[in-house]
């Protein structure tokens, strides 16, 4: 719900600065939306301890905004995941308030202007208004100010560069707004100028573009252009940042699309993809599995041909231990899955043999089997009857016939759906014991 503001709020003017005790502050009006903010996800986001933070900033001449995803998503009529919050106060000015206010807080990061409050176990993110006076593409020195404009011109996409005063006043200096209503992902300014200020937002592009525009193919030529002009500085990115994007873009919406896009621009060499991965198995797993919650290395595991091209590329993007034995697992078990003659007893197996239930489940997932997943997830993993304890019991001695022994009772159990009792299971032992 939107509210018209009064008419004599709605002159732009120019924003001057005095410079006092470190801080900066604001003498004339900032520009003014026409609009306010007033829906019931707002209301909700405005809870006490929030109003108090508002009302600590404003009483001493400063203001608290809401931006970024917050006010995105607040435009688009969805609940906020996550609150971030922007000042012109200094961080040394923050400290001082927070002292004053008696209010604990955490330094989160003070070379880039960014403390954490902590009021009635609730966090809350604070940013000084910055400029990035040096960038290399991956790091910036920055420099503290108070014009909020400046600071919205060095975020990445105009839906990304508007902010939320706690009054729902919106300020939105880059046509933000219309461009989320038309569902169009747009740099702020010259695309080529922001994307070698941080060459990741190349990949940021792709994942907002998954999820904000409804269609695929919709790009916008300029942008297109920049990011294949500038594709090479992803070279100087390191994987961590790559991997963390790379998993949302591609479990996304339209993610067979932005990774033949990403290919096209020449993005992905420069991001360590193989040359030659198998866009058509993309595309089948990720339309097969669009209802289920899909692991991302199930996902990237379609692109690639192997279990050494899997291993390979986890190692490349530094996944975790845990994550690369699921995707190498997916890649070996992911042909029996799609074949329509394996039973849920194959699965069932694997779990028996002390396979991780997730990552059983993710070759479930990779082959569209949403429903054998979701039974095999409420059955109870039953337990051998037998184990080596009982073998050295009846006599059967540590030593190479002992474990295969063991291995031949344990399968003798399984092919029986798990029914062999102890008794039947020690005379098969014994009976392997003499051959």
């Amino acid at each position: 719900m939107w509210t018209k503001l009064p008419s004599s709020l709605l002159s732009v003017r120019r924003i001057s600065f005095l410079a006092c005790s470190n801080s900066f502050r604001v003498f004339s009006d900032l520009p003014m939306v026409s609009r306010r903010l007033n829906n019931e996800h707002f209301q909700q986001l405005l809870t006490p301890e929030l109003k108090r933070l508002g009302d600590i900033f404003q009483k001493r001449g400063y203001q608290l905004r809401l931006v970024g995803g917050v006010v995105r998503d607040l435009l688009l009529g969805n609940k906020p995941k996550d609150i971030d919050l922007a000042t012109e106060c200094t961080p040394e000015d923050m400290v001082k308030i927070f002292v004053q206010e008696n209010i604990k807080y955490i330094p989160t990061g003070l070379q880039h202007g960014t403390i954490t409050a902590h009021i009635n176990s609730t966090d809350f993110e604070i940013t000084t208004l910055r400029i990035d006076r040096v960038t290399d593409g991956r790091h910036a020195v920055v420099e503290f100010t108070a014009d909020w404009m400046v600071d919205a011109e060095r975020r990445d996409l105009t839906i990304n560069a508007m902010s939320l005063g706690f009054d729902g006043t919106l300020y939105d200096y880059f046509d933000g707004e219309h461009h989320l209503q038309e569902k169009k992902v747009i740099f702020v300014g010259d695309p080529v100028k922001r994307i070698k200020e941080d060459y990741l937002r190349i990949l940021r592009y792709f994942r907002f573009y998954g999820r904000i525009v409804p269609e695929a193919g919709k790009h916008d030529a300029a942008t297109l252009e920049g990011i294949r002009s500038t594709a090479d500085g992803l070279d100087s990115i390191s994987a961590e940042r790559i991997r963390e994007e790379m998993n949302k873009i591609i479990i996304g919406n339209h993610a067979p699309h932005l990774v033949e896009v990403i290919y096209k621009l020449g993005v992905a060499k420069h991001i360590g993809l193989p040359d030659n991965l198998n866009h058509k198995e993309l595309n089948i797993v990720w339309e097969r599995s669009r209802q289920l919650p899909v692991h991302p290395v199930t996902m990237l595991t379609s692109l690639l041909d192997s279990v050494d091209t899997t291993w390979a590329m986890m190692m490349r993007w530094k996944y975790s231990n845990n994550e690369t034995k699921m995707a190498k697992f997916v890649a070996t078990h992911r042909d029996k899955a799609k074949d329509p003659s394996t039973t849920i007893k194959y699965f069932q197996n694997l779990l028996v043999d002390r396979i991780p239930l997730d990552t059983v489940t993710e070759v479930l997932h990779y082959a569209g089997l949403g429903e054998m997943a979701a039974e095999l997830q409420k059955w109870q993993v039953p337990l051998c009857p037998i184990n080596g304890g009982h073998l050295k019991k009846v006599g059967i001695k540590p030593g190479p016939q002992f474990g295969r022994i063991l291995k031949e009772i344990t399968e003798k159990w399984k092919e029986s759906y798990f029914t062999l009792s102890e008794e039947e299971l020690t005379q098969a032992a014994l009976k392997y014991k003499h051959q």
